[in-house]
């Protein structure tokens, strides 16, 4: 009967770690998917497949994103690592995605000369990552004085639309070579960037923060 039980804690134990090993395997994903768009160029034969496999990993590592946090609940073992770990990989995988794109000088837009490329592709890097430091500054202000500053719908809304612009990009560059799917890229990353954008001002405009102005003052 000891056995019995002693097995059970042990179970209860393992139990404990599930959310934290998919954080883990996130941040694993997060560093395959970076360095198979870093590689994506130098694959000459095969790249289809190649960009199929990063899709994939993509989706991986959003799935864990989803599931890791309803587990924790469920299992009520959330923790401080996962609370710090977790919103880190998504800005590592989001804003890295990005930086790597414009590394790669990817995705190719028309006929638009490589230092043009590039300067849309490091702009669009540059809004996102200012975005992702202002918000967590913000958040790190509040939190400390003991104001909640949770994620909101349109910070929902945006992670959505950024991860379905990479997913895009990848899908697009596969497969739809023809004019009329960059314009339809180019129209994903402005509706993206309107969002990202938005949610940094309706950050700024939040209640907690508006609290937090009105307790310094």
């Amino acid at each position: 009967m000891l056995k019995n039980f002693g097995g059970r804690i042990k179970l209860f134990r393992m139990r404990r770690l599930i959310p934290n090993i998919l954080t883990i395997g996130r941040g694993v994903l997060t560093v395959v998917f970076l360095e198979m768009i870093l590689y994506w160029l130098t694959i000459k034969e095969h790249q289809t497949r190649f960009l199929d496999m990063a899709f994939i990993v993509f989706l991986l590592a959003g799935l864990t994103d989803i599931v890791d946090g309803p587990i924790a609940r469920w299992l009520n073992v959330t923790s401080r690592f996962g609370r710090l770990a977790d919103p880190l990989f998504d800005k590592i995988l989001v804003c890295g995605a990005f930086i790597c794109f414009a590394i790669v000088g990817q995705p190719k837009l028309f006929e638009l000369s490589a230092g043009r490329l590039a300067v849309i592709h490091w702009l669009v890097a540059a809004v996102l990552v200012l975005r992702e430091v202002y918000v967590t500054v913000l958040r790190h202000i509040a939190e400390a004085r003991g104001i909640n500053f949770a994620a909101t719908i349109s910070g929902k809304v945006k992670m959505f639309l950024q991860s379905f612009a990479i997913g895009t990009v990848l899908v697009v560059s596969a497969y739809f070579k023809a004019a009329i799917w960059q314009w339809f890229v180019v129209f994903v990353y402005a509706v993206m960037l309107v969002a990202t954008v938005v949610s940094g001002v309706t950050a700024t405009r939040r209640s907690s923060w508006q609290k937090l102005k009105t307790q310094s003052g």
